[in-house]
């Protein structure tokens, strides 16, 4: 028999096969290899040429460096680039809308407004992140392609982007919806989109930033911090053991707790790891809530600020408090005492930072002490993490939006909807024919206001409930920017403050800081003060004053009494500037007279006030004094 080799895990090979597929293989990869090295500079990244992607690397630079400015204003200014306009103060509540830092004006998130009421007026994320949308459409445009020009390139843009920006703890990413076309020679190139991510620390800044506002509305730390502060540098309650009467300078009061609230509010800190304790006494000043960023509490004297005492005998100068014990009949007591008690209401600006100082979040409040006891707060706290609800993401209703001039002619405008305490931005009406028209979709709102801004016009504002109405006009009223002087006695005025004070807001031109008033046309009642120094100084001066006191021993159980006279000392008192003219005028302003530019109020000057009486006349004339006004 034959006899059979068993072979396992063998088998034939064809060898002739295997090389002609090696061949093969070779041949594509030197092919591959040539192409490659014959087009590698006719492509770029995403399939636009080489030699266009330096003006597409470009036009994203010039994205992020708006974006970074951008993100800058939202931190300096508590999330906001577009400044809503100026709402003044008032004598009972000195606080404007914004607080001026360092010349920058920085919108209160919680404040007092001019009519006594309680405002709040803090940001969401969405509404930062609407804000830079917004400013980045407009600024984009702007982008300069001259280096460009001169290298024979030609570049098309949109003329306004579809910016969609998402704010994240460490960064802001940016998607840039606009078709950039680029041409040059016989070659051109189309992009449509532009991601951009932009390292800041935004999110997360305002987060802390957060926290700390959330944790002041609901606590009220600073205005604990404040009653430590005024019972500590300010009389409140006690009593001195003396038969004198105890006596307070009250500008004397006002400066220690301003001094007071400067020194303890930049002590306050949060609790974190980006400072260290020299004392375990130090430990009054960190506020029991954790942060991940540096936080910062500033106070200044100069800002405007209200403190006001009460009080038996309280006045502008002196403070007293009268001593009990040398009446008659309480000598059995053998000493005197004199029992103090003053009320207080303060009413300071703070600002809050957060950020190692690269990069800041900054946004005011106003702390305030009412009858000596910290404010109370009944607002609804809100969530504003990263699960915040935002009502501009609902937008189920639909508008048509028409905006024109008073003449009804069509002006485009931005448009805003406000419903609650949320704004959204909604888009532009646009000029087509006859009308300036806006057709979007908007959140469902009841009592809602759409908002119409235009360059050369006085913001407008109509009620509109989205859930019942469709369409709505808008009259915007052209605003003319006109310069302000004023003329006492034909001379010009360097200190003055006038007020246009119409029925929807009143405009402040305080010279010679800020010249400049928007107005349009209509009613306004005009009150120009002049301000100059005096030569108003109350001397320091001794008051004696005698009572009749118990004797002491046996004659005083029987009533038997005695005069002893005590010297009252009253230091000296400056007052170093008072009112030195002025006067109210009402008018009609024509649009006519608003397009010369420029108004001279002229007024009376009053007489130099050389003691207090002439100066409280000075006031009473004042009050009928009028105000010639002159336009061109």
């Amino acid at each position: 028999m034959p006899e059979f080799r068993k072979i396992i895990g063998k088998r034939r090979v064809d060898k002739r096969g295997q090389v002609s597929l090696f061949v093969i293989v070779a041949v594509i990869i030197v092919a591959a290899v040539v192409l490659f090295f014959a087009l590698r500079g006719r492509f770029g990244i995403g399939g636009v040429p080489a030699e266009f992607l330096p003006v597409y690397n470009y036009y994203s630079e010039c994205v992020q460096q708006e974006a970074e400015r951008g993100i800058g204003l939202l931190g300096l200014q508590g999330g906001r680039i577009d400044i809503e306009s100026y709402q003044p103060g008032s004598d009972y509540a000195p606080f404007s809308s914004h607080l001026n830092f360092f010349g920058s004006p920085v919108e209160y998130w919680y404040y007092v407004s001019g009519n006594g009421l309680i405002r709040e007026n803090s940001v969401t994320k969405g509404e930062m992140e609407s804000e830079l949308e917004e400013y980045l459409s407009l600024r984009i445009a702007d982008c300069n392609f001259d280096e460009f020009y001169q290298q024979g390139f030609y570049v098309e843009l949109p003329e306004e982007a579809a910016v969609d920006v998402t704010i994240q703890d460490n960064s802001v990413d940016i998607d840039v919806l606009s078709e950039v076309v680029v041409y040059r020679e016989e070659s051109s190139a189309r992009k449509t989109r532009h991601e951009i991510e932009v390292s800041s620390k935004l999110g997360k800044l305002y987060n802390e930033a957060r926290k700390v506002y959330d944790k002041e509305i609901e606590e009220s730390f600073l205005e604990d911090y404040g009653v430590d502060v005024m019972r500590l540098y300010a009389p409140v309650d006690g009593v001195d053991v003396s038969c004198s009467p105890a006596i307070w300078n009250t500008e004397d009061v006002v400066e220690g707790i301003k001094d007071g609230l400067t020194a303890n509010f930049e002590s306050i800190k949060f609790k974190g790891d980006y400072y260290s304790l020299d004392d375990k006494e130090d430990d009054y000043f960190v506020v029991d809530e954790n942060v991940n960023e540096p936080v910062r509490f500033f106070y200044s004297k100069e800002w405007p600020s209200k403190i006001e005492i009460y009080g038996d005998k309280v006045d502008e100068v002196l403070m007293i408090a009268e001593p009990v014990g040398n009446q008659e009949g309480l000598g059995v007591m053998g000493f005197c005492y004199a029992p103090y008690h003053f009320v207080y209401d303060i009413a300071v600006p703070v600002m809050v930072q957060v950020g190692d100082g690269l990069e800041i979040f900054q946004f005011p409040v106003v702390m305030l002490i009412d009858n000596n006891q910290p404010k109370e707060v009944n607002l609804l706290s809100v969530d504003y993490g990263t699960t915040e609800f935002d009502i501009c993401d609902f937008r189920e209703g639909s508008a048509e939006i028409y905006t024109f001039d008073t003449n009804l002619n069509p002006v485009e405008a931005d448009i805003s909807f406000e419903c609650l305490d949320q704004r959204c931005n909604i888009g532009r009406t646009q000029i087509g024919g006859q009308d300036s028209v806006l057709r979007t979709e908007v959140p469902q709102c009841v009592n809602g206001n759409l908002v119409a801004r235009a360059e050369g016009f006085a913001e407008g504002e109509v009620v509109f409930s989205s859930n019942e109405e469709f369409v709505k006009d808008i009259i915007l009223e052209r605003e003319y920017e006109n310069e302000v002087s004023v003329k006492i006695d034909g001379a010009e005025a360097e200190r003055a403050i006038v007020y246009f004070i119409a029925d929807d807001g009143t405009d402040t031109a305080v010279l010679p800081e800020n010249n400049k008033v928007a107005l349009k046309e209509g009613s306004y009642e005009i009150q120009v003060y002049v301000y100059g120094d005096t030569g108003i100084s109350i001397p320091a001066s001794k008051r004696t004053q005698c009572v009749d006191v118990s004797r002491s021993g046996i004659q005083g159980l029987f009533g038997a009494t005695r005069q002893e006279c005590f010297t009252i000392d009253y230091p000296e008192t400056k007052i170093e500037t008072a009112l030195r003219g002025g006067g109210k005028a009402e008018t009609y302003v024509l649009a006519s007279e608003l397009e010369t530019g420029r108004i001279t109020l002229e007024i009376q000057s009053l007489p130099s006030p050389d003691s207090l009486e002439q100066l409280q006349l000075n006031y009473e004339i004042f009050e009928n004094l009028g105000v010639g006004v002159v336009f061109g």
